[in-house]
């Protein structure tokens, strides 16, 4: 593995079963209340009941909000406020997938700093301090554990807001990877494509940096390698060690360097049609990749280079054969790769371009897109 500097925070543990040490960890704050926001199927696989049973062996008792969706909105989060305000905890662990995390922050803002939702849309806007958090991810996804970022659908408008402050980032990143094993293969491979997007897109952004791309460049080496063993194997924890580790550099990457158009195309399908997040990356990611290459051809052709050492499997040459490969793994896991197997209208491919232009992370592609652009990629997909 490649020398890596890691920030400051969150301190990154990983390794089997790690999730034992998160009351031993906490106890290091001398607290006494800790609140645990999953959703309902990590409570159901028992991980949730792990967590509160290792704070409690160090007397710190629990409560647990699992009352959120997949895609966290703002009535999640004040309903995540109010169990908050009643039991006045001392702790947040965000214990799950991103939505888990995303919640976790997004309660974080509201029970320590007041107003709604709505306030923190933007970077920096928490005025107090925040309470620490521990986030222990369940997937290998969002790399939401390394980011300042929370994304908060609005209940009203149904628009996501990226509400982000270093103060919301979290202590510490518990990676465990026997709590990805309980994933049905379908998440895994959802999850798995979102992770490889934050990597790919990090990596040609326009806020591109020195001190991003170590972790564009490791976090895609661990995902590609990984990727069509994990989707085959979802015992193999190798596999699942190496998925969850470069989903979390990836969250690094992105702290520093930003998303791309894939995303902001993403996001409008899943408002307007609800498909998974993951799903509509995997479907939008090729086309993106050969749109961009006019500007950052070269950019994808050297990222292959630095995997073409790990796995024969793995493609070289250029930006064809990237996003050849991206359909290839999503085929492979089943994925759906056309908009209209999802549902999707030719005829609101302009209002979804729309949306799509409004999306923050569209700004910092690194060719420059207009709602034209975007409504011709949609048209590619469909």
């Amino acid at each position: 593995m490649t020398s890596l500097e890691y920030p400051a925070q969150p301190r990154i543990i990983q390794s089997p079963g790690c999730i034992s040490q998160l009351g031993s960890l906490a106890a290091e704050w001398d607290l006494k209340r800790a609140l645990v926001i999953s959703d309902p199927g990590i409570v159901q696989a028992g991980h949730a009941r792990t967590g509160c049973d290792s704070l409690a062996q160090v007397g710190i008792e629990t409560t647990v909000f699992s009352e959120l969706g997949e895609n966290p909105s703002t009535q999640d989060i004040e309903r995540g406020v109010t169990l908050a305000e009643d039991f006045q905890p001392q702790l947040l662990v965000g214990l799950g997938g991103g939505s888990s995390m995303d919640c976790a922050k997004g309660i974080n803002f509201i029970y320590t700093n007041g107003g709604q939702m709505q306030d923190y849309w933007g970077v920096g806007k928490a005025t107090k301090e925040m309470l620490p958090m521990i986030a222990i991810p369940t997937t290998a996804g969002t790399g939401s554990e390394t980011q300042s970022f929370a994304l908060i659908s609005d209940a009203q408008t149904h628009r996501k807001m990226a509400c982000g402050d270093k103060k919301a980032i979290c202590r510490i990143a518990l990676l465990d990877p026997d709590l990805t094993t309980t994933q049905p293969p379908l998440v895994t491979a959802l999850t798995g494509i979102d992770a490889m997007a934050h990597a790919l897109e990090t990596y040609v952004t326009t806020r591109r940096s020195d001190r991003s791309l170590p972790f564009s460049r490791e976090s895609w080496r661990l995902l590609a390698s990984s990727f069509a063993d994990v989707v085959k194997d979802g015992s193999c924890l190798e596999a699942r060690s190496r998925m969850q580790l470069g989903a979390c550099l990836a969250g690094i990457a992105i702290e520093n360097s930003m998303l791309g158009a894939t995303h902001a195309l993403s996001n409008p399908l899943t408002t307007e049609y609800d498909i998974v997040h993951g799903q509509a990356i995997a479907i939008m990611l090729p086309h993106v990749i050969r749109f961009n290459a006019e500007q950052c051809g070269d950019q994808y052709s050297e990222l292959l280079a630095t995997t073409h050492d790990l796995d024969d499997r793995l493609p070289t040459g250029d930006y064809q054969h990237l996003a050849q490969f991206i359909e290839q793994l999503a085929d492979q896991a089943g994925l759906p790769m056309k908009l209209s197997s999802c549902g999707v209208q030719e005829e609101r491919l302009g209002e979804l371009a729309e949306q799509a232009g409004q999306q923050w992370t569209a700004q910092f592609n690194p060719r420059k897109v207009t709602v034209n652009d975007l409504k011709e990629l949609y048209q590619a997909a469909l």
